[in-house]
């Protein structure tokens, strides 16, 4: 059964427009495409401006913050899901984006280890129900003060604040060929 933390929905039933990326584990190693998230992540951010067509000032003001909102979240959730997949795992790594009339929708899906679910629950569980402007505060205080960290949380607040997106996390157990716990991010962009 699986277990959700924050906003996660599953209803596509007005699907329009989508694409979906995804990073094989055989091919070549997670951590060496870590150079290459900001590309996939403009190449993103282009893909989804040319929604919002137009040429006038307005037009051309909101297609340049798509395309940074587009690109900003998908680096981050690119950076999250490589970062902390399982590598033993032999997952693939899936980052979607789903165009609505409302709202953009991304979906990034990777494997955990084990041993590291219990600390990002606990996390997600803070987030999901803290003053959001004070946990940025205390974040960037205690990322300030252990420059040596890995995992600040800091995209998932920025997210929250700068962009008003909504966030939610899936966590499900697949068998393939091994016991494997999957985890899908997901971020509600409203347009």
């Amino acid at each position: 059964m699986a277990q959700v933390f924050g906003e996660f929905t599953e209803d596509f039933s007005e699907r329009s427009e989508f694409l979906v990326l995804g990073f094989s584990p055989s091919s070549l190693p997670i951590q060496l495409r870590w150079k290459t998230n900001g590309l996939s992540a403009d190449f993103l951010g282009d893909y989804v401006k040319n929604f919002f067509p137009g040429d006038t000032s307005a037009a051309l003001s909101k297609q340049t913050e798509i395309r940074s909102a587009v690109s900003f979240i998908a680096n981050e959730l690119l950076e999250n899901a490589m970062k902390y997949s399982n590598k033993s795992s032999g997952q693939p790594i899936n980052l979607e984006i789903h165009l609505f009339s409302d709202r953009l929708i991304f979906l990034s899906k990777n494997s955990l280890y084990e041993d590291a679910i219990g600390n990002f629950q606990a996390f997600l569980q803070e987030l999901t129900t803290s003053d959001i402007s004070e946990m940025y505060v205390n974040q960037v205080e205690k990322s300030a003060a252990n420059e040596e960290s890995e995992s600040s949380g800091l995209g998932y607040l920025t997210m929250m604040m700068d962009y008003e997106a909504l966030l939610g996390w899936q966590f499900e157990q697949i068998s393939s060929p091994i016991s494997v716990t999957m985890v899908t991010t997901m971020v509600q962009l409203p347009l």
